[in-house]
């Protein structure tokens, strides 16, 4: 016996790094030492920060694989992974440095795993930041035959002057919502029930403009890494961010907000999507669980005085984003039933 009759193609894992390296070494940053297939990556930090913070984050793509799998999104999942976790850190401030990725499989499909790495690399262009180094393991027994799975971890720096931390933001503030690009990363356990109980198929479509449903539901999670640096860039003066994923805009706003304030939101200050309402109506989803499940249109938030509003609403509209008002930040007394105003309880 040797490892390939074990299940383990080493020939196969060697010609999949070569096959990829290109568009890895076509995402590195100026500061990127050395090339791909050493142990480790290396980095120097950007120039001109005095107090350099580094800030990391670490997710995955869910269950969304699932379908992703059955549906060939395997470019798509690459760029979700990226988004899963830069949009988490740039909620400081921090301007994406380097991501790392893992991928397990129970057998090497050098096909499907480069179009990963591909989407994970389109992310990571997107977002500035340089995909240096990964780790693709094979777990025969493990995973079914074509089955893989995907984690990714992001590094960001930060000059601890500029850190954004919620601790500026006041009531009166407002909150502007930007743009989802449809279910994002999250809530898919639920949506694959949903599919199954409805007999959904590749050719089934939905809504008032007739779309492929499983095409919309495998839409890249939006990344926001470049708006929100442009943003900064302009000096708006954002006091608060929240990425929006599991558990919703409830569970996801007020994390950005110090002790003693909430949020209040308009929930018809924004339209919801026929997507979301042939999730809810085909699933019989209660109004709460809908709420505390997906973004509902709404991936990421800015916390920002009212006086800002107009303008950082215009620059996200240029750059492709529609953006709302949605609501503002109060004074808590402490005996609200909900975290965030507004919403079902």
């Amino acid at each position: 016996m040797d490892y390939r009759a074990a299940g383990v193609d080493v020939e196969a894992g060697r010609a999949f790094v070569d096959r990829i390296k290109s568009g890895v070494e076509a995402t590195h940053r100026p500061e990127v030492v050395g090339g791909l297939g050493g142990f480790g990556g290396m980095i120097r930090l950007p120039q001109g920060l005095k107090r350099p913070l580094l800030v990391s984050g670490t997710d995955g793509v869910g269950t969304k694989l699932e379908l992703a799998q059955d549906h060939h999104g395997h470019h798509n999942v690459g760029i979700d992974l990226v988004a899963m976790c830069v949009n988490d850190v740039i909620t400081s401030g921090a301007e994406p440095l380097f991501f790392l990725d893992y991928m397990a499989t129970g057998a090497l499909s050098a096909d499907a795993m480069a179009t990963v790495v591909e989407g994970i690399a389109d992310g990571c262009r997107q977002s500035g930041c340089a995909l240096l180094g990964g780790e693709t393991a094979e777990m025969p027994g493990f995973y079914p035959p074509g089955r893989y799975d995907l984690a990714g971890f992001c590094v960001a720096v930060v000059d601890e002057d500029a850190v954004i931390d919620g601790s500026r933001v006041r009531a009166g503030d407002r909150i502007l919502g930007i743009s989802s690009s449809g279910v994002h990363s999250n809530g898919f356990s639920l949506v694959r029930k949903i599919l199954e109980a409805n007999g959904v198929t590749a050719e089934t479509r939905f809504g008032s403009e007739d779309q492929p449903l499983i095409q919309a539901l495998l839409q890249p999670t939006h990344l926001y890494g470049a708006l929100v640096k442009q943003l900064l860039s302009s000096e708006t003066p954002v006091h608060a961010m929240a990425h929006i994923t599991g558990g919703g805009i409830p569970e996801n706003l007020p994390r950005c907000l110090p002790e003693g304030l909430i949020a209040r939101v308009n929930a018809q200050s924004w339209p919801r999507s026929d997507l979301f309402s042939w999730l809810q109506s085909r699933g019989e989803i209660k109004e709460r669980d809908l709420w505390h499940t997906f973004n509902l249109g709404i991936g990421y938030c800015l916390v920002l005085p009212e006086t800002a509003i107009p303008a950082a609403r215009a620059h996200c509209e240029n750059e492709g984003f529609q953006a709302w008002d949605i609501g503002e930040v109060v004074g808590s007394t402490g005996e609200e039933s909900s975290p965030v105003l507004g919403l079902p309880a």
